[in-house]
């Protein structure tokens, strides 16, 4: 990280005001509010080297993010693993995710599955993992030994049901890893410059992000390429939408806009409950509609044999009778893609403040 020559010289660590003692992350965010984005990562690294386990993790956040520093994930790698080996469980449980999915590095299930275990022995959240993950039917590198049998509903465009894909418990750990980030659905309005309502879903939506994949979920998503006849890497972050009562999706293709160059080719919909009425996933052209189930998954083709939408798969999400539904879907395009990519494309089309 480079200093400015002119820059004021770094902050001790601990100043005292009076009777408190600010700390690094206090003083960071002070120099970072003042615009002094050298200093605050100095001050930081100043009392990573002293052990600080917040200070470790923030500038692994800030690694992660991108905003304030350029992205780095290889140094966010190695710094949730310092932060981790002092005991923070918050980086343990990135650092594990990272390893799996092989952001700055390569994936490697086998470490992210030990690093897991060495976690689950302080952590509780990390053993509840532990203990959902080893109640599935696994192989050594995470894939399923074994999927449930498809239902077939249509050739052309391809529909399959899968009922009882994920159980209760896989369903339930997918909706808490969202809960307190649903945002409702909203794109950008070039008119104006700002967000607005989503013009044809009214659900609230969060997405699964690489830190948040958690062993299971990244599990799952192995088991949903497997079911796609696809690679993990084709496959979009995992979607979560929760729709309330008179909430739904109009009409739709999930196809990208032309010209694109990685089309989504299939979308999987897991349904992760079916304590409500109504919200079934409609194909209008097709006179096809499918009741939700808990745990079910219904895939279906986006294109044609060429690679043009297809038109056939204009669906719907029936408005919501009662209760709230919940679902997570996987848009899985045609090639390998990037979560960090797709986070960058999405930031670059927001609006600015």
């Amino acid at each position: 990280m480079h200093v400015n020559q002119g820059a004021e010289e770094t902050p001790p660590l601990f100043v005292p005001v009076g009777a408190t003692v600010v700390k690094p992350l206090q003083l960071a965010t002070h120099c970072l509010e003042q615009g002094r984005s050298d200093d605050a990562y100095a001050l930081l690294q100043q009392a990573a080297a002293a052990g600080d386990t917040d200070a470790l993790m923030q500038l692994a956040v800030w690694h992660l993010s991108g905003t304030i520093f350029a992205r780095d994930l290889p140094a966010a790698r190695h710094l949730l693993g310092r932060a981790a080996a002092l005991g923070h469980a918050d980086a343990a449980l990135i650092e594990i995710a990272l390893t799996a999915n092989g952001s700055g590095g390569t994936a490697d299930w086998k470490t992210a599955a030990q690093l897991l275990d060495r976690a689950a022995r302080k952590d509780p959240l990390a053993a509840e993992y532990l203990e959902l993950l080893r109640k599935m039917d696994l192989d050594e590198d995470g894939a399923p030994r074994e999927l449930p049998q498809s239902a077939p509903l249509h050739p052309k465009p391809r529909i399959e049901h899968f009922a009882r894909f994920c159980t209760p418990e896989e369903c339930v750990h997918i909706a808490s890893l969202t809960a307190n980030f649903l945002q409702p659905a909203s794109v950008f309005d070039p008119r104006s410059g700002k967000m607005i309502a989503h013009p044809i879903r009214s659900s609230d939506n969060a997405v699964v992000g690489p830190t948040q994949e958690s062993l299971v979920v990244q599990a799952i998503n192995r088991r949903i390429a497997a079911a796609t006849g696809t690679a993990t890497e084709q496959g979009e972050p995992l979607t979560v939408l929760r729709y309330a009562p008179g909430q739904q999706y109009r009409p739709h293709l999930d196809t990208l806009p032309s010209p694109v160059s990685n089309q989504r080719i299939r979308t999987a919909i897991l349904y992760l409950n079916a304590n409500f009425t109504g919200g079934e996933t409609e194909f209008p052209l097709l006179g096809i509609k499918v009741a939700p189930g808990a745990g079910d998954l219904l895939v279906f083709d986006n294109v044609d044999a060429q690679g043009a939408p297809e038109p056939l798969s204009r669906h719907a999400g029936l408005p919501v009778i009662s209760g709230t539904k919940w679902i997570a879907t996987r848009w899985i395009r045609a090639r390998p893609t990037s979560a960090w990519e797709l986070s960058d494309e999405a930031r670059a089309a927001a609006p600015a403040g």
